[in-house]
């Protein structure tokens, strides 16, 4: 199902002219309107689903397969020196369209793109106190 006011069911099924990459019955792929590097480009659906979690799982299969597929085209075609596969859920991970889509972000050394975070420690107390509950749930 289309939803008429997202923008991005509007990109993916051709309402509004892209650069598209590629195209199946379920994906389009385009390049984005305002990357990160030269080469970024988002992988949409075009079925709506405002996250990750609204997917079923043959659709977020073959959502992570067509990723790896074009991951790879896109490393070879803007010879990256590696390339960033990001998907994000709700607002506090950066989601700032709700209509799942993956980033793919060809990487060259230095490029200074992307903010990397400094590593941190877990805390021990918290994840002991999470794995049951995890577990029940998997």
């Amino acid at each position: 199902m289309k939803d008429e006011n997202c923008i991005f069911c509007k990109l993916a099924n051709g309402d509004i002219p892209t650069d598209t990459l590629y195209e199946d019955d379920d994906f389009r792929v385009i390049f984005d309107a305002g990357p990160a590097t030269v080469g970024h480009a988002l992988i949409i659906p075009k079925q709506h689903a405002a996250n990750v979690f609204e997917l079923n799982e043959e659709m977020t299969g073959k959502a992570f397969i067509l990723a790896k597929k074009m991951a790879a085209v896109l490393t070879e075609v803007f010879e990256a020196d590696g390339i960033n596969i990001l998907q994000n859920n709700n607002l506090a991970a950066g989601q700032s369209v709700f209509h799942f889509h993956i980033h793919l972000i060809p990487r060259h050394t230095d490029d200074h793109a992307m903010a990397m975070w400094t590593p941190g420690q877990q805390d021990r107390a918290k994840l002991e106190a999470a794995l049951a509950k995890i577990r029940d749930l998997v």
